[in-house]
């Protein structure tokens, strides 16, 4: 990044963060930068593009952070049961990852955020935890007859739970993913019902 673009991104975060995406305009973010509005538009194609740069990177580092901090010899229940926790505590603690959860927001944001990659910079998080589920399923801890994709997708379902606490009722979060965590976890590590 060169300069102007870096005052533009961290003034954008600042601002993103206090007064919330859908509050903050451009000319909110220039004005605070000092630089003028057609600058922006040389660095950003749009306030949407820029917000979806910073939630990758902020999705990114809290990810970093939490597998830093996860022991990943236990057990599979107790890891991914860490994992959703850990990862519900930083959406919930980052002002920038915490508008995820507004329908407004994220009804808007969800394509550019997909259109710009912002699910590939966390491929790190997807090919660390599919190693981890293969090696459970070669030691018998996870079930081998469903395959370590779909189970990915399962857990992801989980996360993205979350988006829609709204829809489902706001009285029933977090309880409602914890109890699906378990039902989950429970089914895909019974190797009663597996092979």
């Amino acid at each position: 990044m060169n300069n102007r673009q870096e005052t533009l991104y961290d003034c954008a975060r600042t601002l993103f963060a206090t007064k919330g995406y859908r509050d903050t305009a451009v000319a909110d973010i220039t004005g605070m930068a000092g630089i003028a509005v057609g600058t922006f538009y040389r660095h950003y194609p749009s306030k949407d593009k820029l917000f979806a740069e910073i939630l990758t990177r902020e999705t990114t580092a809290m990810l970093k952070q939490i597998m830093a901090s996860l022991n990943l010899d236990d057990d599979p229940v107790t890891l991914i049961r860490q994992l959703l926790a850990r990862n519900m505590e930083g959406m919930l603690a980052n002002p920038i990852l915490r508008q995820w959860y507004r329908p407004d927001v994220y009804g808007k944001i969800e394509t550019v955020f997909r259109e710009e990659n912002g699910l590939d910079a966390m491929s790190f998080l997807y090919r660390d935890f599919l190693a981890l589920v293969q090696k459970w399923q070669q030691e018998g801890k996870m079930r081998a007859d469903i395959g370590s994709e779909m189970i990915m997708a399962i857990f992801s379902a989980i996360l993205r739970i979350g988006y829609h606490k709204e829809e489902i009722g706001l009285a029933y979060f977090p309880a409602l993913q914890d109890h699906l965590t378990e039902f989950v976890l429970k089914g895909l590590t019974d190797m009663r019902t597996g092979t």
